[in-house]
């Protein structure tokens, strides 16, 4: 009698063993572990998080070669300077491989067709599917901006207005320095940089930016304390 009773429970010791397994690698919280999503947005996700950790070196070399070159090309000549230059770099490129190409199969009367066949063939066309889903994404970000704004400038709350005021205020002595080329080769700089180190050192920096988190909640605290309305405000 108890054999019954011991086949009735194990379709769900196994249903429940089954549950138990291991979750998806990548669901951890280590800086270097791409999040597993399980939608579309993840696969772009985390190509550019691969990218900035370096898990691929020639090709995130590669990215940040060409960025950086791109951006000090910039920073010495004009925008139509360098795009100009750039599409006669490529078209030279293509129109010597082409000509080359069409060298050789006249030499060895081959008939391969044109070399770049296979990526004439590609499919590049944009559905509209595909555009609503780009467009519906982007306007969450800007109706989020727009109530951001809406909610700084308006002063909602003080605080918060005034950390933007402060902000403001160094950036005009940031602008008086570096132009806005400048300030985008040190973005790029620091965004191939600074998650590969914060990766090795994670521990150290988190202490540290710990204690000065600590340091300027109670810095708040104490603004908001003595600014009028805002005690009154938390109270309620």
């Amino acid at each position: 009698m108890a054999e019954p009773s011991a086949a009735t429970q194990s379709p769900s010791i196994s249903s429940s063993s089954s549950g138990a397994e291991p979750s998806a690698p990548g669901g951890g919280g280590s800086p270097g572990a791409c999040p597993a999503l399980g939608t579309k947005s993840c696969s772009s996700s985390c190509a550019v998080h691969d990218l900035i950790f370096w898990r691929d070196v020639k090709k995130t070399g590669f990215v940040f070669g060409t960025t950086l070159i791109m951006l000090l090309s910039l920073a010495a000549f004009s925008v139509i300077s360098v795009v100009s230059y750039l599409i006669l770099a490529l078209l030279s490129v293509t129109i010597s491989f082409r000509i080359y190409k069409s060298v050789i199969q006249a030499v060895q009367k081959s008939e391969e067709g044109h070399p770049f066949k296979a990526y004439l063939d590609v499919d590049i066309t944009l559905s509209s599917e595909a555009f609503h889903n780009y467009m519906n994404a982007a306007m969450v970000h800007i109706n989020r901006a727009l109530k951001l704004i809406i909610r700084l400038f308006l002063v909602e709350d003080l605080v918060d207005s005034l950390k933007l005021a402060v902000f403001m205020w160094l950036m005009t002595y940031v602008g008086a320095v570096f132009n806005g080329i400048t300030l985008l080769i040190l973005a790029e700089l620091l965004v191939f940089s600074v998650p590969i180190v914060y990766e090795k050192y994670k521990t150290q920096i988190d202490h540290y930016v710990g204690i000065a988190r600590d340091q300027t909640k109670s810095i708040v605290e104490k603004i908001q304390a003595k600014l009028p309305g805002i005690a009154k405000k938390k109270a309620e």
